[in-house]
Order: C-alpha cells, then structure tokens, then sequence
C-alpha cells in the first residue's frame, strides 16, 4: 500500500513527488504538450515541466483560465516557456483545429501528454454525438495524437531524442464492462453505466498505446507510447459523482496528494530510465501490469480500427 512508501523496481514509490522523481532531469530544448493543464495533476505536470527547463504548451477548453495558470507560473519561476492553446476534446472540429496551429507554428513536439479526462457523468453526448467518455477520454487523445504523430517522429528524427506519447489511464480499466468495449453499443442509453463506462475509456487508454506502439516499431520511429495510472487523487475529476466523491472523501486518509499524483506522469515523460520502453504500463512511478485484456494486441487492433470509423467521418 502507498502510504507505507515502499519503493519500486525504479527506486521511487508512491508517496514520490513529481519533483523527485525528475530531480537532475535537464528538460531544456524539449517542448511538450499537456492537455488538461488548468487544474490537478494536469497543472502540476506542467509546473515541473517546466520547472525541469521543457517548453509547455497548455491544452485548455478554458483559454482565460489556462493564460491565469501560465501567469501564476511565470511568477514562481520566471523564465519558465509556458503557453495557452484552446482544445475542446469532446469536439473533433476544436481538436483538428488545435492541431492545425500547432503545427502551424513550426515548433518541434517532444512529448505529448494526454492527461484531460471526466469521469462519471450521467449519460450525454459529445459535440460530435458520441457518449461523452469514450469521446473525451478515449477518441479526443487518439486523433490528437494521429494528428500530431508525424510532428513527433520528424522531431525525433532532427534531433535524435526520443519522443514519447503518454496516456494518463487509471486502474479503474480492470473494472469496466464484462465484455472490456462494447462496441455494438458505445451509443446505447440504456447499456450505460457512469463508472464502469469510465472503466471502459481508460482501458482504451491503455490498448491505445498497445496498437501505436506496435506501429511505430514496426515503421521504426523514435518515439514510444506509454500509459500509466496516476493514483487516487483528491482532484475535481470525480465531481460528476456523488458516490465516488463520498468514497474518496472518506478514504481521504490513503489517497495522494497533487504533487505525488503527478509523479508518475512526469517521470514516463522525463526520466531517463524509461528510454526505449513502449507500450508499458506504470504506477507509482514504477513499471506495473496491466490487465490480460489491457494487453491484449488483437482487442487493441480492433479498438483502433473502430477509432477510425469515428473520427474519419467527422
């Protein structure tokens, strides 16, 4: 358990801070970008970005409230290259757009964090008439990445650093539904459940970054596509449930705080230690083991074939 802070095959566990855990890294020329940046895990992940010298881009819905986190960053650490770009991932339009400027700018892209998420909203759908988790969670960081993979393998290839796309998933997709994705019914009301429709897009996390690194190593780009688990953390993700925001509230006492919720983030960026790996799985700023089903190759072909019928169309 956590809180007795054992350490790890990398030497850290989980009471390690996102500081600590990329202590000595020199981030200096490397630009990244962090969606979800605004609030939690997603602004910590950013403060020590660039704290550790690497150029962050703010992937915000909120542009007023992503130039407020920038302004309060560039305080605590001037100098620091921080800037606001706007992306609604439940909107493919806003996301190809995004991409669009972004690349536009002619900026290299070393690392790409795909870190907004919800979870347990009641039943709605997206702008692009998907259900609301599978497309923030799930779709919205699959064709961000598509958009953006070409930027980082011509980066990789310039400046002979690895690039790495990371997925922030959670443990909760070893809890989603029986069948793992129910594609014949990612649309259906009356099949939805909050939680474990949440399970669902995060074991999409993880399959994602399965299938991509299948390809990239077959085409033999530099670049990996790693998924971890941040921890249970007091952030306001869970505000669209009553229940699992009683249950964190009472088990306040085993939960991470901000800083180590970051952790484990910010090290499959950063360190070092994880060069060359791909299509891992991490916890507590260590290597963990997914479920069967997470690791599955041919559930992870068939989720990024269905992906694509979603998001060539729109």
């Amino acid at each position: 358990m956590w809180i007795f802070g054992l350490n790890g095959n990398f030497g850290f566990s989980a009471r390690s801070t996102a500081e600590q855990v990329t202590k000595g890294v020199d981030g200096t020329g490397l630009v990244a970008i962090v969606t979800g940046a605004t609030n939690g895990i997603g602004k910590e992940t950013t403060r020590v970005l660039a704290l550790r010298g690497v150029h962050v881009i703010l992937g915000v819905r909120n542009v007023k409230a992503g130039e407020k986190v920038k302004e309060e960053m560039l305080q605590k650490h001037p100098g620091s290259e921080i800037d606001v770009m706007e992306i609604d991932l439940s909107s493919q339009a806003s996301i190809r757009k995004f991409a669009a400027e972004f690349i536009a700018t002619g900026l290299p892209l070393n690392i790409l964090i795909n870190n907004a998420g919800m979870m347990s909203p009641p039943f709605t759908l997206s702008k692009d008439n998907i259900e609301q988790q599978f497309a923030v969670n799930h779709l919205g960081p699959f064709l961000l990445t598509n958009l953006l993979l070409d930027t980082m393998k011509k980066t990789a290839r310039d400046c002979g650093k690895e690039g790495r796309v990371v997925n922030v998933a959670s443990e909760l997709h070893r809890y989603g539904y029986k069948e793992g994705i129910i594609f014949d019914k990612i649309n259906d009301k009356t099949s939805y459940k909050p939680v474990i429709a949440y399970g669902q897009s995060k074991l999409c996390n993880i399959l994602h970054c399965v299938e991509l690194t299948r390809r990239l190593k077959e085409e033999g780009a530099n670049v990996t596509a790693n998924s971890l688990h941040p921890g249970v953390i007091a952030t306001n993700i869970s505000q669209n449930s009553s229940l699992l925001a009683c249950v964190l509230g009472c088990a306040n006492i085993f939960m991470k705080n901000v800083p180590q919720g970051a952790a484990t983030t910010c090290y499959v960026a950063l360190s070092p230690k994880v060069n060359g790996l791909s299509g891992e799985y991490f916890m507590d700023s260590n290597k963990a083991k997914a479920s069967s089903m997470a690791r599955d190759p041919e559930l992870a072909k068939k989720l990024w074939e269905f992906s694509l019928t979603f998001t060539e169309k729109n």
